[in-house]
């Protein structure tokens, strides 16, 4: 399957799928992505002390902080990005999911979760490097895409 054929998959299991499948499809998918080491490998120029303690306390309240908790740490964040257009690409990553969970609770718009859903793809390929061409042809791609299949489909 080729990178475009697998996000226009994505796009379909997502718009298919119903209400309590995308929100749990969605609520394990950030979380996923803000427990992987993804945020470990930052560097400590990226954010102030202030937008690390805000993602901090995001990370640990991800499960159970509503949408205006999450906005208000994303705030915060926001605030304290120092990088200028050189972020690390891993943080990079998890800051976007969590806009994208942050934005489907507020809005409950399904094109926020596809989204995440691409951030959780986009963090496989940064530890992987699938081809474009034949992008599910490491069994950590493919088993992403099965996992997010399976959460989309139950």
């Amino acid at each position: 399957m080729r990178y475009d054929e697998c996000e226009a998959a994505i796009r379909e299991l997502v718009d298919a799928a119903d209400e309590d499948a995308l929100h749990a499809f969605g609520l394990a998918t950030v979380t996923r992505l803000l427990e992987a080491d993804l945020i470990d490998e930052a560097g400590t120029d990226d954010l102030d002390e202030d937008a690390w303690a805000a993602l901090t306390a995001a990370r640990e309240r991800i499960t159970t902080a509503d949408a205006s908790e999450l906005r208000a740490h994303l705030d915060r964040i926001d605030e304290g990005i120092l990088a200028d257009g050189d972020m690390d690409p891993g943080l990079l990553i998890a800051l976007s999911a969590l806009e994208h969970w942050t934005s489907y609770l507020e809005e409950h718009r399904r094109g926020e979760l596809h989204e995440l859903a691409l951030r959780s793809v986009e963090e496989v390929d940064y530890r992987v490097s699938a081809a474009l061409d034949d992008f599910l042809a490491t069994p950590e791609m493919a088993a992403e895409y099965a996992r997010i299949r399976q959460s989309l489909t139950a």
